[in-house]
């Protein structure tokens, strides 16, 4: 299960990580007097849907007066949120979080994500925090640091001086960073995340540590152990998913459908816009956004592709995963092969691979008879996707 933001930061407030000062809002009125009552020089607005790099899509607007909160919050609320004039994309807007706009002297990255293969959590930092992260680090393979966690009597027990030392230089940063990433660990072990992660990771002029966004995604088997995880669950199925989001978030994949003929399969939601973008300039559209999440299993991968092979809209498949640490090649190449062997329908695939086991996935997909086109270049890749959507449906 995906949290909204707001509800994260909740979560996290509880193990003394810290947030800025904000209230949700469910009507421009509402924006309004959340506004007035925080009393702050600058606000942020944000709509609370569970779609990644919201800055992009205009989910996250900034004011400077309550008039001007209530201004922004009317734009979202009971919208879809768009691209550009014409395109929408995800769920229609029901909140917007009103909270304090927080300036940063530096922006950080850190994550606890659950990896499968090993069977542990593992601690994921970065001295640099953005929407773009994910495509950094599949072009810096060092940009994000590792770091295993060992759980020690229900603990997630590890060196986090050490971490905090390579990404912070002077002594009080350090310290904040390393009690910051244990209280994360903390978290993620009482709630039974499969993802906690806080992107960006302010540092203020004053020296304080703010999580500006946050995203939890809990085990769903673990609900039943999770009374308040499972109560939010169902308030947020209700209020914003689709039956077909919800069958994608189960197998650990971020969708929304689109109006396009080009199937795209992505791991990162930065690395989705930027080729949502390539398809665009090529002439195409999208037929969907998709982020594999990093606790995706192959099987997992299996059923997200399946979506878009029964997809009929579907005329061509573009597939641009990079391996930076978040999701490894061979995984996703794994499950493609296993979509194919499930769905007869065959779809022109087109294939950009790099980072993390790229030569093993290829293996892979030559192992399992995988036709497909593969390419190097990203907006090369797009470009034969869109032809070949043109072709397919000539």
């Amino acid at each position: 299960m995906n949290l909204l933001e707001f509800q994260a930061k909740r979560l996290l407030g509880r193990f003394a990580i810290a947030t800025p000062i904000g209230q949700v809002a469910a009507s421009e009125s509402e924006a309004f007097e959340a506004a007035r009552r925080l009393g702050c020089d600058r606000y942020a607005v944000k709509a609370q849907v569970p779609l990644l790099a919201r800055m992009k899509y205009n989910g996250i607007a900034f004011a400077s007066t309550p008039e001007q909160v209530r201004a922004q919050a009317r734009s979202m609320i009971g919208k879809a949120l768009r691209i550009g004039e014409t395109h929408s994309i995800g769920d229609i807007v029901q909140q917007v979080l009103v909270e304090e706009r927080i300036e940063s002297l530096r922006e950080m990255y850190v994550a606890i994500t659950l990896d499968r293969s090993a069977g542990k959590l593992v601690m994921l930092a970065s001295a640099v925090g953005g929407e773009a992260i994910e495509e950094r680090a599949a072009a810096e393979p060092g940009l994000i640091h590792r770091l295993e966690l060992t759980l020690e009597n229900n603990k997630a027990v590890a060196d986090f001086h050490s971490l905090a030392s390579i990404i912070a230089d002077t002594p009080e940063v350090v310290t904040g960073l390393a009690n910051l990433y244990r209280d994360l660990a903390d978290a993620a072990v009482a709630y039974e995340a499969t993802l906690i992660e806080i992107n960006p990771l302010a540092l203020t002029k004053d020296g304080r540590l703010i999580a500006l966004d946050v995203k939890i995604s809990a085990d769903d088997s673990a609900l039943y152990r999770r009374p308040e995880l499972a109560a939010l669950r169902q308030e947020n199925d209700r209020i914003v998913c689709s039956p077909t989001e919800l069958e994608a978030q189960r197998f650990q994949i971020n969708y929304v459908p689109l109006d396009g003929d080009v199937g795209v399969v992505v791991n990162g939601a930065g690395l989705a816009l930027a080729t949502y973008d390539l398809i665009v300039d090529a002439g195409g559209q999208p037929a969907n956004f998709m982020d594999i999440r990093t606790t995706a299993t192959s099987l997992d991968i299996a059923h997200g592709f399946g979506m878009l092979l029964t997809n009929s809209q579907v005329k061509s498949i573009l597939v641009n995963v990079h391996g930076g640490g978040m999701q490894r090649c061979d995984t996703i190449a794994e499950g493609i092969g296993i979509a194919l062997r499930r769905h007869p329908r065959q779809i022109p695939i087109v294939i950009c691979m790099a980072g993390n086991n790229a030569d093993f996935a290829r293996t892979i997909l030559e192992n399992n008879g995988t036709r497909y086109v593969a390419v190097s270049d990203m907006a090369d890749a797009a470009q034969q996707a869109v032809a070949l959507s043109r072709r397919k449906a000539a």
